[in-house]
């Protein structure tokens, strides 16, 4: 839906480009004010489709706030999430630059602002400034490091190294609270599964386990952190 409060539209957009860790950094006052003028802010509450498998990409798609995750539909329909995306991040855009239907479904996982661009207008951008062209391909090549080691340790570790990383991971791109402990993300057992690439039942064992030793705690859909190096350790032995 798109934000109509022409003031919080407003200050959504500004947000996108102004944010120090913005890709958007880059770009002249005068480039900046021209995807000012073009980019329409969205808001989608929890649960929200932003996307489906097999539409058409319609223009550049950037999180600006809250949380969304990328899924595709597997074998027998079974569903495997891909990504977690958070705030300044790209999403949708290999469809997009390919000039292909979408692979894959986002969903947002809490209330979740994202801004919309026309794709001609950033391509022009693109031509003409060259550190945009290199922030944003810094961007894409560390999502596809990120797709070609997930696809390594999915296949390859066991369930308590793939569970480990997954941890891992939603630590680093969520954070932690104000107790410097407790994941920044509320997921249920299922897409703690999907993203681990494991059966709720194995993730909810294995989450147990991991309670029980101490490395984690569980408090409902809340997970804490309480031994991060024990869990990287976890992790490397796969």
């Amino acid at each position: 839906m798109i934000v109509e409060n022409k003031e919080f539209h407003s200050r959504i957009c500004v947000d996108a480009l102004e944010n120090a860790k913005s890709v958007f950094s880059p770009l002249s006052s005068e480039e900046k004010q021209l995807l000012l003028e073009q980019m329409i802010a969205h808001e989608f509450k929890k649960g929200e489709v932003i996307y489906r498998v097999g539409e058409k990409p319609d223009g550049v798609l950037y999180l600006v706030h809250g949380k969304a995750k990328i899924a595709k539909a597997g074998i027998g329909g079974r569903e495997q999430i891909v990504r977690m995306a958070g705030v300044h991040s790209f999403i949708g855009y290999r469809a997009l630059f390919a000039e292909e239907e979408s692979y894959a479904s986002a969903t947002t996982l809490e209330e979740t602002f994202l801004v919309q661009l026309p794709f001609e207008t950033v391509v022009s951008v693109i031509r003409s400034n060259s550190d945009f062209a290199l922030a944003l391909l810094k961007s894409f090549a560390t999502d596809l490091r990120f797709a070609e080691n997930r696809t390594v340790t999915l296949t390859q570790k066991h369930i308590r190294g793939r569970l480990a990383e997954s941890l891992l991971l939603l630590h680093k791109e969520y954070g932690v609270g104000d107790d410097e402990q407790t994941l920044q993300v509320l997921l249920s057992r299922e897409d703690v599964a999907k993203f681990s690439n494991m059966t709720p039942s194995n993730a909810i064992r294995t989450l147990s386990a991991f309670a029980q030793e101490g490395v984690i705690a569980l408090e409902g859909r809340a997970i804490k952190i309480l031994n991060i190096d024990e869990l990287e350790r976890i992790s490397r032995l796969g």
